[in-house]
C-alpha cells in the first residue's frame, strides 16, 4: 500500500501518469526540497496533507504564489492516471520508494541529505539497498588486470556475504556481478538505462525472482539511457557501500572519474584504486587525489578482502558523517 505521503511525492516529483496540462512538469529535486521544508513547517507537517486541498488553500498554507499553487494542484490531479501506471509497473515487478518511506535507503538520507532522490523505482529485494557491501566501478573497456580484479571483487562479495554494488554496465560491472552471483552472493545495480528493459534480460530475471538482486533507478522506469543519467547514478552507487574500488578510470572524463572524485571530496567512504605498472592514467590521477591503492597482483585471497580494506584505510580518511535534514524520513 502506498501511503498518502508517498502518493503525494509521486504525484509531485515523478513522471508517472498523464498531466492535464502538457506545460506542467513534475518538480525537480531542487524545487521539491524548499517546498518540503515549507510543508514541514506548515500546519499539515507532512506531504499527504496536500491531498484534497484547493489551490487557494495550498497557496495560503505554504505561502507561495498563485502560479506555484496552481502548478501543484495540476500535478496532484494526476492520481487516476498514476494509479493505472503504478498497477502496470507492479505487474512487471517494479515498485516505487520515496523519501517518506521507512524502507528508503538510510544511507542516502545520511550521506546525500537533500541530494537524495525524492523517488526511486526498484525491482527485486529492496532490503538489499544499503546492506554492507563493496562498490565496484570502472570503464566498459578494461584490460586483463582489471578483469582479474573485477572477478576477484565479485568472488569476495559472494563468498563473504557482502553486497556487490555496481552500475550494471558492460565491462567491470558485469564481470564482478557475475562472479558474485556465481558464488551465491547478492548484487545491487543502480542503472542508467530503462528499468523496464533491463529486468527482461534473462540473467537479471532469474536473480531478481530468487531475491538475490535489486535493480534501482531514480528515473522513470521506462526512461532510456542518457549520459546525464549515467553520470548522476554514480553517487548513488558510492553512497550505498562501505568501500569503493575503482578498477579502471579515464582522466577528467566519464562517470567513473566524476563519481570517484566526488566520493573522495565528500568523504562518503574509503575509495581504493587498482594500482599496477600499466594502470590507466585515471587510476594514477585518482591516487594523487587521495585514493588508497589496491595493489595488483592482489596480495590476498577473496575472503580476506574486507579485512584488508579496513586495515589499509588511510589514517585521517574517516567517512564524513552527515546530519539528516527533515526530508520526511522517519
Amino acid at each position: 500500500m502506498i501511503t498518502p505521503d508517498s502518493q503525494t511525492m509521486l504525484l509531485l516529483c515523478s513522471h508517472l501518469g498523464p498531466s492535464n496540462d502538457p506545460d506542467t512538469v513534475p518538480l525537480t529535486l531542487r524545487e521539491w526540497n524548499p517546498l518540503a521544508r515549507k510543508i514541514a513547517a506548515s500546519a499539515i507537517a507532512r506531504p499527504g496533507g496536500l491531498l484534497g486541498l484547493s489551490t487557494a488553500n495550498i497557496q495560503k498554507l505554504l505561502d507561495i504564489t498563485d502560479q506555484e499553487a496552481q502548478r501543484l494542484t495540476r500535478l496532484l490531479m494526476r492520481g487516476g492516471g498514476m494509479s493505472i501506471e503504478l498497477e502496470r509497473l507492479s505487474g512487471l515487478g517494479i515498485h516505487p520508494l520515496t523519501r517518506s518511506d521507512p524502507e528508503y535507503p538510510a544511507r542516502y538520507r545520511e550521506r546525500l541529505k537533500e541530494a537524495a532522490p525524492a523517488v526511486l523505482f526498484y525491482a527485486g529485494d529492496h532490503k538489499l539497498l544499503g546492506q554492507p557491501g563493496l562498490a565496484v566501478v570502472g570503464s566498459r573497456n578494461v584490460d586483463e588486470a582489471g578483469k582479474v580484479c573485477a572477478e576477484f571483487i565479485g568472488n569476495s562479495c559472494g563468498l563473504s556475504g557482502l553486497i556487490l554494488y555496481s552500475g550494471g554496465a558492460r565491462g567491470v560491472d558485469t564481470i564482478s556481478m557475475k562472479a558474485a552471483l556465481d558464488n551465491r552472493g547478492f548484487m545491487v545495480g543502480i542503472i542508467a538505462d530503462s528499468l523496464e528493459k533491463t529486468i527482461r534480460i534473462p540473467e537479471y530475471r532469474s536473480t531478481l525472482s530468487k531475491g538475490l538482486a535489486c535493480l534501482a533507478t531514480p528515473n522513470h522506469p521506462g526512461a532510456h539511457f542518457t549520459v546525464g543519467a549515467a553520470m548522476g547514478r554514480n553517487r548513488l552507487i558510492y553512497t550505498l557501500a562501505d568501500y569503493a574500488i575503482v578498477v579502471a578510470s579515464d582522466v577528467e572524463r566519464g562517470g567513473t572519474w566524476a563519481g570517484a572524485v566526488e566520493a573522495l571530496k565528500a568523504r562518503w567512504l574509503p575509495v581504493y584504486v587498482l594500482e599496477h605498472p600499466n594502470m590507466p592514467a585515471g587510476n594514477r590521477a585518482l591516487l594523487e587525489k587521495g585514493a588508497a591503492p589496491l595493489p595488483y597482483p592482489l596480495p590476498i585471497k577473496p575472503l580476506q578482502l574486507q579485512k584488508w580494506l579496513k586495515e589499509h584505510t588511510f589514517p585521517g580518511k574517516k567517512v564524513e558523517t552527515a546530519t539528516q535534514l527533515p526530508i520526511f524520513g522517519d
